[in-house]
């Protein structure tokens, strides 16, 4: 995948993180600069786990959000759609359970789920609209989702400051520290093909989430993103009704 936009293969994303997965926490340290474990943290705090919940961590990698998540006593499931990093976090986190499956297409029945999470993942599905679908779905009525993505900055100074960083720093460090440099060159290109925060908000909103609020991190180069599935019976009923209508076919009259 020599060019990234929002139109992705599945399996050209899945092979490349296939391809990363035995040195991508390491990787990811050096190219946040540390920040990696802050954002790590801040969406823990979000996600306020609670012992007996039960958690499913979207796009969970090796998962290192998993654990963090699993520390209070919730029962986490990580689940990845690169076979590669699902390997590797069965090897580094053995009392987790993981599973390889697709974003847009959950294997789990509805409303499952007492908190649904995804970080830094929603990017590079190739449908992030019908993967929040996905997620909605799977949450219990009342349930809550947090959404930790790379962003933009609203200063505009340091916004031009992080895509230099992108453009011409990044790669020198990944030829370094990466076993797949081109994984990373998408990585960029992706970040600066995402939208901004309040698109992202607005997606969130559009799939039946309310209580949608952000706050960025690290002056805007990640956003944390939150919602809640509606806990009312009628809220959900009617969100339910204006899903089937958005998704019927429209009859053309003579047609």
């Amino acid at each position: 995948m020599s060019k990234a936009d929002l139109n992705k293969q599945p399996d050209q994303v899945s092979g490349m993180f296939d391809d990363v997965a035995k040195h991508y926490d390491r990787t990811n340290t050096v190219l946040s600069a540390g920040n990696a474990v802050l954002w790590r943290m801040a969406m823990v705090r979000a996600v306020a786990p609670q012992q007996g919940e039960r958690i499913l961590d979207v796009a969970a990698g090796t998962g290192t959000s998993s654990a963090a998540l699993a520390r209070s006593g919730a029962e986490v499931i990580a689940l990845d759609f690169s076979a590669g990093m699902v390997a590797e976090g069965r090897r580094k986190h053995k009392k987790i359970e993981f599973i390889e499956g697709d974003a847009e297409r959950l294997p789990f029945p509805d409303n499952q789920f007492d908190a649904v999470t995804i970080s830094f993942g929603l990017r590079n599905v190739n449908d992030p609209k019908q993967a929040l679908a996905e997620m909605f779905r799977v949450l219990k009525p009342g349930g809550r989702l947090v959404v930790c993505e790379f962003s933009k900055p609203p200063i505009a100074i340091f916004r031009a400051g992080y895509w230099a960083y992108l453009q011409y720093v990044m790669p020198t460090v990944v030829d370094r520290v990466s076993s797949n440099p081109a994984a990373y060159s998408y990585l960029a290109e992706s970040i600066k093909a995402w939208p901004g925060q309040g698109e992202l908000s607005q997606w969130i909103r559009g799939v039946g989430f309310t209580r949608v609020a952000y706050r960025n991190l690290t002056g805007g180069i990640v956003a944390l993103h939150r919602g809640h599935k509606p806990a009312d019976a009628a809220v959900l009923a009617a969100v339910a009704k204006r899903k089937g209508a958005a998704t019927r076919p429209i009859k053309v009259v003579g047609s």
